[in-house]
């Protein structure tokens, strides 16, 4: 699994933080996602996936 994020087009929801915090964080200065993680253990794959499709932008792609 190797997860990507679109600063383009994330708005800043917080919904991947909320979902996959070990995955995913939100930066200081403007509150777009940061991949922590962009191939996560098999442990946190599956919240990462639900983090991707909870997105509201569509800023997450997971591949």
């Amino acid at each position: 699994m190797r997860i990507t994020a679109d600063t383009t087009v994330c708005i800043g929801s917080g919904m991947c933080v909320l979902t996959a915090p070990e995955v995913f964080d939100q930066a200081d200065e403007d509150g777009l996602v940061t991949v922590l993680l962009p191939d996560p253990p098999e442990e946190l794959r599956a919240a990462a996936a639900e983090a991707a499709r909870s997105c509201p932008s569509g800023a997450l792609r997971v591949g």
